[in-house]
């Protein structure tokens, strides 16, 4: 309320200055110090107004807080549920029973890699054609063991000495193993008109026989053979 009167009273103190300098309008004489003043004493007097007005400091009205009051509610009661009356049993219908198929299990199909390479395909079917029929090799031909020429006049054995002096003649078979090599290997006798002339031939054939051997499919091998001689007296 101080602040209002000293503004008041400041705004008007140059125009009495003025006034009385002389009833005309002097901008010189009197009109800057008042204004100077003026401009000067103006925050001046803020200050000291605010600084003279008394503080009113008013507290904050208190709220008085209710007393607090304890309350006790009665529990409540138990609910007791009202019996439920029991549904009747309902016929169970027999149901029908279902089959169910068992699937195989499909293995499962694993993502192989293929290696990078030729394409190798199958070849087609031929049409069908005359049937060939494929001839089967022959067998080895088999050639029996024959007398060595070379050796031809060697066949015939001694004649025995007894047999010759009494004046008998005979033969005698006998069969003989030819070897590879075309050689006498074993006699045995067949048939003969007495062991002196089977002595005598089985002697001469292994010491002096000879054979080109038998040949399978042109390979010699060992061979069975009959041989007849002939034992006969000669006229003198």
């Amino acid at each position: 309320m101080t602040l209002i009167p000293l503004i008041s009273a400041l705004a008007a103190a140059p125009e009495r200055a003025t006034a009385r300098a002389g009833g005309g309008y002097d901008p010189g004489a009197g009109h800057r110090p008042v204004a100077a003043l003026f401009a000067v004493g103006l925050p001046t007097a803020l200050v000291v107004a605010v600084a003279l007005s008394p503080m009113i400091v008013t507290d904050p009205p208190q709220i008085e807080s209710a007393p607090w009051t304890s309350i006790l509610l009665p529990k409540p009661k138990p609910v007791t549920p009202e019996p439920q009356p029991r549904a009747a049993p309902q016929p169970t219908s027999a149901q029908p029973t279902e089959t169910v198929d068992t699937l195989t299990p499909v293995p499962p199909i694993s993502d192989s890699v293929v290696a990078k390479g030729p394409v190798v395909l199958d070849p087609l079917p031929l049409p069908p054609g005359p049937a060939v029929e494929i001839e089967r090799p022959a067998p080895p031909k088999l050639v029996m063991a024959q007398v060595d020429p070379r050796y031809a006049g060697q066949f015939q054995p001694d004649y025995p000495l007894r047999e010759e002096r009494a004046g008998i003649e005979g033969s005698v078979t006998v069969r003989v193993l030819i070897g590879t090599d075309g050689r006498v290997k074993a006699v045995e006798l067949v048939r003969g008109d007495g062991p002196a002339f089977f002595e005598a031939t089985k002697k001469r054939a292994l010491s002096k026989w000879r054979f080109k051997p038998a040949t399978r499919g042109g390979v010699a091998e060992e061979s069975w053979r009959e041989m007849t001689v002939r034992f006969q007296l000669r006229d003198a």
